[in-house]
């Protein structure tokens, strides 16, 4: 069983008692978008974040999405990756290959990864500029309101303080405007070096999923859904707002247990 209401500001929230029709639900919508997406464009750019949020896709890997999608006009990148090497345990390169990429047939050179043999700031110039040649050849759509990339589908997960991407709360980043992809080398989670997606390009997507689980994201969901009046400090999660897209939340019943009206029946 499954809640779902769409918000006045054009949010679709989804709760699920199980975390089973939660992976289910999310891998039906991904499958769908990418049909649309290819039917439409004959490719389909998405962008990955790591944590959770891959084991949870892990029914792509599976009948039917195994079989029916059309994984060779996939093409992979990654909205914030970790600066170390790409066998490295923190690295969302790995995360996904283990968990998704090695476990379907994705054409090698549609994978997108970052320079892990240079500084931050170098690998994001670097990653930024692969992105920008992109759109040029409109692998990845340009926005129509502004010169930002337009992925069909951005995937994040969330942070128990609120945070997506590598964009953490109060951060300086959170109001870069100019780059499409930026660095930073104090993250306040361990590793410190990072690049990340900055929020214009999150919010130029068509469309873009938020998936949080557990009763450790409630208190962030809640202040990133609900109304909770200008004293509550803004949120980067709450910061996401597709300017045309769509935004779709993916939430457990444990992550959506102090939002206002998301209760299920006993």
């Amino acid at each position: 069983m499954a809640l779902s209401w769409a918000n006045k500001d054009g949010r679709e929230v989804r709760i699920y008692e199980y975390l089973d029709e939660l992976s289910t639900d999310l891998a039906d919508y991904i499958a769908e978008l990418s049909e649309a997406s290819v039917k439409e464009r004959g490719v389909f750019a998405v962008a990955l974040s790591g944590g959770s949020l891959i084991s949870l896709m892990g029914k792509l890997c599976e009948a039917p999405y195994s079989k029916t999608v059309d994984w060779a006009k996939w093409y992979i990148f990654w909205v914030d990756e970790r600066v170390v090497a790409k066998n490295h345990a923190d690295s969302n390169y790995k995360l996904a290959k283990d968990g998704l990429l090695s476990k379907v047939p994705i054409v090698p050179s549609h994978v997108h990864s970052i320079n892990d043999t240079v500084s931050a700031e170098k690998a994001a110039e670097d990653y930024e500029f692969v992105i920008r040649q992109l759109v040029r050849t409109r692998v990845i759509s340009v926005s129509d309101i502004s010169d930002c990339p337009k992925f069909d589908l951005i995937l994040l997960g969330m942070g128990p303080d609120g945070h997506v991407a590598s964009l953490f709360p109060n951060h300086s980043i959170l109001d870069e405007k100019e780059e499409w992809v930026t660095f930073l080398t104090d993250s306040p989670k361990p590793p410190p070096e990072r690049i990340t997606f900055t929020l214009p390009v999150i919010n130029s997507a068509s469309n873009v999923a938020i998936v949080a689980t557990g009763s450790s994201k409630a208190e962030a969901v809640h202040s990133a859904i609900d109304d909770v009046g200008p004293d509550c400090p803004t949120l980067p999660a709450k910061m996401v707002q597709p300017s045309k897209g769509n935004l779709v939340w993916f939430l457990d019943k444990a992550a959506a247990s102090k939002l206002d009206g998301a209760k299920f029946s006993e």
